[in-house]
C-alpha cells in the first residue's frame, strides 16, 4: 500500500523559515511525480510545488524564488524547503503523489491519488 506522511510543520515568524519533509513508502519514488498542496481556513487547495522523477521543479508564483522542493530518492523523502515566510503561506501543507508517472502534469489535485494528512504552518506577522 502507498503511505505518505508529511513532518516538520509548525510556527515560524514572518521572514523565517520552515522545513517540510514526506516520507513515502509502497512505490519507487525515483519513477513517480509527487508534489505539495496547500489549503487555507475556507480556501480551496492550491498546488504549491511539484517535482517530477527527472528532479525537475515547478512552482505556483506565489511561492517561487521563496520554496524549493527537492527529494531524496535514496531515502523515499520529499522535502520542502520555505524561506522568508509570510503570513498568507498560513495553511496546513500536503504532501501528494502519482506512483504511475515519472512526469508530473498540471498541478491540479485530480492528478495525484495518494495524499498524507497533512501539516500545519503558521506565520505571524
Amino acid at each position: 500500500d502507498v503511505q505518505v506522511r508529511e513532518s516538520g510543520g509548525g510556527s515560524a515568524q514572518a521572514g523565517g523559515s520552515l522545513r517540510l519533509s514526506c516520507t513515502a513508502s509502497g512505490f519507487t519514488l525515483s519513477r513517480s511525480c509527487m508534489a505539495w498542496f496547500r489549503q487555507a481556513t475556507d480556501k480551496e487547495r492550491e498546488g504549491v510545488a511539484q517535482i517530477d522523477s527527472g528532479g525537475s521543479p515547478k512552482y505556483v508564483a506565489s511561492v517561487k524564488g521563496r520554496f524549493t522542493v527537492s527529494r531524496d530518492n535514496a531515502k523515499n523523502i520529499l522535502y520542502l524547503q520555505m524561506n522568508n515566510l509570510k503570513p498568507e503561506d498560513t495553511a496546513m501543507y500536503y504532501c501528494a503523489v502519482q506512483p504511475s508517472r515519472i512526469y508530473c502534469g498540471s498541478l491540479s489535485t485530480s492528478f495525484f491519488p495518494y495524499w498524507g494528512q497533512g501539516t500545519q504552518v503558521t506565520v505571524s506577522a
